[in-house]
C-alpha cells in the first residue's frame, strides 16, 4: 500500500508535476475529450475498446535511465527508450454498468514486432492525479518506463475512479479489480496493432502492496480464462496484504504505519460498496464524523489528508466499530475472506513473492501466508527478503530482481 508515501514533500511534488505537465498530440491520437478512430466507434458497447489516446512520453534510452535514477531505480537495465501514452477504454464497475478507465500504456523504441506484455498493478492511492498515467513523477509511471525499456509492453491500469475514470474508486473490490485490468490489456492489444505489433498471449503479472492481491485475482482470472486470448505466464507480487483481515485489524489496534489512513480509506470505501454503518458517527468520533466521508472522494491529496486525520485509529474510529474490524462478522467477514484467499489456487505458471521484513505498513507475514497457501496447493512459488527496506523502499529494491525473474520466462 502507497500510503507511507502521504507525506507533505512527495503531495507537493505530485501537485507541481500535475500543474506542470503539457499533454502533446500526435497526428495519431487526441485528447481525453474526444474519441479516436478506433473500435470504439465499431463496437461502442466492447469492453476494452480505446475511447482516446494521448501521448504523455517519448524518451530515449538515456533520458528514461535519468528518470529510474531520480526515482531510486537500478537502471542498469534499460535498454531501449520508450514511448508512453494514457488510454481511456471502456469496461464495468463492480456492478456490471458500463464506464470507462484509464492505464498507461508504454512500449520500447525498438524494432520488435511481438512483444512481451507486463500487467503492472500499483499500490493505494487517494488522490485520482496520483497515478501513472496522468503524473509524470509518479512512481509507477517510472515503472511502467523501466520494464518498456527491457522490451516489454506495459499496460498500467489506473483501476476504476482514478487517473481520467469517472467516480469513486472501489478500493479493494475483487471484481473490479479484475475487470479493469484485464479490460485495459485489451486496450493495451488493439493498441499495439494500430503500432504495427502485436502481443504475446502470456501476460507477465506484477503489482505492489494493492496491487499484490490483484496479480493473484488477475492471474487466476486469465488462468481461468476470462479473456479468450491473454493467459498468465509468471506472477510476480510485491508486498501484498495478503491477509486483509489481519492488515485491517492490525491498523484498528494502531500497529501498522498511518493506520488511521489507511482504515479510513478502507472503512469509507467498503461502506459505500457494501454499507458497513448506516450513519456516520456510528463509526467516526466527532468532529470527524462531520467529515471523513468527503475526504476520501479521489479529490483529496495526501497532504490535505494528513492534515484533516489525527494519525491513531483510536483517536478517529469508535470503539465499537473497531471492534467489528477486529471481529468481523456476517457479510463483512465473508468480503474479507475473498481477500484473504487471493493465493488459495494452483497457477500453473511460477509465482515469485517479493517483500521486505522492515516493511513496517504491510508485515512480511502476508507474503509468507501466501506462500504457504501457494504450497498447500504444489504451486512453483518461492519467497525473496529484499532486505531491512521500508514499504515504499521495498519495491524500488524488488523491481530490478522482477525484470531478471521475467527475462528467465518462456
Amino acid at each position: 500500500m502507497n500510503i507511507s508515501r502521504f507525506d507533505g514533500r512527495s503531495a507537493r511534488r505530485a501537485a507541481l508535476a500535475l500543474m506542470c505537465a503539457v499533454t502533446v498530440l500526435a497526428g495519431a491520437g487526441c485528447d481525453d475529450s474526444q474519441r479516436s478512430s478506433s473500435s470504439a466507434h465499431q463496437h461502442p458497447a466492447a469492453r476494452g475498446s480505446v475511447v482516446s489516446v494521448t501521448p504523455v512520453a517519448d524518451l530515449d534510452a538515456k533520458e528514461v535511465a535519468g528518470r529510474l535514477a531520480k526515482a531510486g531505480i537500478d537502471a542498469t537495465q534499460v535498454r531501449y527508450g520508450v514511448r508512453a501514452h494514457r488510454i481511456v477504454y471502456r469496461t464495468v464497475d463492480f456492478k456490471g454498468t458500463p464506464t470507462t478507465a484509464s492505464e498507461l500504456v508504454t512500449m520500447p523504441k525498438n524494432d520488435e514486432r511481438s512483444l512481451r506484455v507486463i500487467s503492472w498493478l500499483h499500490g493505494t492511492e487517494v488522490y485520482r492525479g496520483e497515478v501513472a498515467s496522468v503524473n509524470d513523477q509518479s512512481p509507477d509511471r517510472a515503472t511502467a518506463l523501466l520494464f518498456a525499456s527491457t522490451g516489454r509492453a506495459v499496460s498500467a491500469p489506473d483501476y476504476l475512479g482514478l487517473g481520467k475514470g469517472p467516480g469513486i474508486h472501489p478500493y479493494g473490490n475483487p471484481k473490479a479489480t479484475v475487470t479493469a485490468s484485464v479490460d485495459a490489456l485489451r486496450a493495451t492489444r488493439t493498441f499495439a496493432r494500430r503500432e504495427g505489433r502485436s502481443l504475446d498471449q502470456r501476460v507477465l503479472v506484477s503489482g505492489f502492496s494493492q496491487g499484490g492481491p490483484a496479480t493473484m485475482l488477475v492471474g487466476r482470472a486469465l488462468q481461468q480464462g476470462v479473456d479468450p486470448y491473454f493467459r498468465p505466464g509468471a506472477l510476480a507480487p510485491v508486498s501484498g496484504p495478503f491477509d486483509l483481515s489481519g492488515f485491517e485489524a492490525a491498523a484498528a489496534d494502531d500497529k501498522v504505519e498511518r493506520s488511521s489512513l489507511y482504515l479510513a480509506y478502507f472503512a469509507t470505501t467498503w461502506n459505500r460498496m457494501y454499507g458497513l454503518y448506516s450513519a456516520p458517527d456510528q463509526a467516526f468520533r466527532a468532529p470527524y464524523d462531520k467529515t471523513v466521508q468527503t475526504l476520501f472522494d479521489g479529490d483529496h491529496n495526501a497532504s490535505e489528508l494528513a492534515a484533516a486525520l489525527p494519525r491513531t485509529s483510536k483517536q478517529l474510529f469508535t470503539e465499537e466499530f473497531l471492534q467489528k474490524v477486529r471481529h468481523p462478522t456476517g457479510d463483512l467477514r465473508r468480503k474479507l475472506e475473498v481477500m484473504d484467499t487471493t493465493c488459495d489456487w494452483r497457477p500453473d505458471v511460477p509465482v515469485h513473492l517479493f517483500h521486505s521484513r522492515g516493511d513496517k505498513d504491510v508485515s512480511f507475514a502476508n507474503s509468507l501466508r501466501c506462500q504457504r497457501q501457494l504450497a498447500a496447493h504444489g504451486a512453483d512459488q518461492q519467497l525473496s527478503d529484499v532486505g531491512e527496506f521500508d514499504h515504499s523502499t521495498t519495491v524500488l529494491k524488488a523491481l530490478p530482481q522482477i525484470v531478471r525473474e521475467f527475462d528467465t520466462t518462456r
